[in-house]
């Protein structure tokens, strides 16, 4: 089961999840992520391509509840760079929570189709995908990358391997000690859905991209980074 893409769908990608019920998912994500290196991978990625120089913008697509960027904003504050942020995630549920839960005057949440972002961000530097790129289909992704491509975006995805023994660790962990059934269903299911390396390669020259780099990062995780023509 490992060596193509599961297309079965997620559970958090239904339309009627308990508002509750979503909220501890989004919970337990933030800690999987921090306890195993999640956001390091998005860190060592903007390392790559902010300068202290500069003053850019991010988005981050499909942002949920916000952790990432509220990480990401600790993070570039921290490190001294000029980042202004705003995340876009077409679950009005997830935005609301957002903009309560991670709270921040120098981050704007907003609920739309993330193809509709420069209705809320008049200049786009880099676009952001963590834990999100796993949720469409390869078609999807293609074009994902062509729109960065368009926008003159530097792209960064975050994004699982597929791999069996991710694969087996998360389900022993979050039948352990999730209290989600969503977690629960959807964390190995995820890594089913996730990527290999060549996977990636595959799509990312399939949207026309001439310069990018694939590269594998713990815990089983691909970070991905296109270069628009901005660089």
């Amino acid at each position: 089961m490992f060596k193509k893409r599961s297309q079965k769908k997620e559970l958090l990608d239904a339309e009627d999840i308990p508002p509750q019920d979503l909220f501890v998912n989004l919970k337990e994500l933030d800690f999987i992520n921090k306890w195993l290196g999640g956001y390091g991978v998005s860190f060592s990625a903007l390392k790559k391509v902010l300068s202290r120089s500069e003053h850019l913008s991010l988005v981050d697509i499909g942002s949920g509840g916000g952790d990432t960027l509220k990480r990401i904003n600790t993070w570039a504050q921290k490190g001294g760079f000029d980042l202004a942020l705003a995340g876009v995630d077409i679950k009005p549920v997830c935005t609301a929570y957002a903009k309560q839960h991670a709270a921040d005057p120098e981050i704007n949440f907003f609920c739309d189709d993330y193809r509709n972002m420069d209705r809320y961000v008049r200049t786009i530097d880099i676009i952001h995908a963590s834990l999100f790129c796993h949720h469409f289909s390869d078609e999807d992704l293609t074009e994902l990358v062509r729109f960065a491509l368009a926008k003159r975006c530097v792209l960064i995805i975050n994004d699982l391997e597929r791999h069996p023994l991710a694969y087996y660790s998360i389900k022993f962990l979050t039948a352990l000690f999730s209290n989600s059934y969503l977690v629960k269903n959807d964390a190995p299911l995820s890594v089913l859905r996730g990527f290999k390396k060549k996977e990636w390669k595959a799509i990312v020259e399939a949207a026309g991209a001439m310069h990018f780099t694939i590269r594998n990062k713990w815990a089983f995780r691909h970070e991905v980074i296109v270069y628009g023509n901005r660089n």
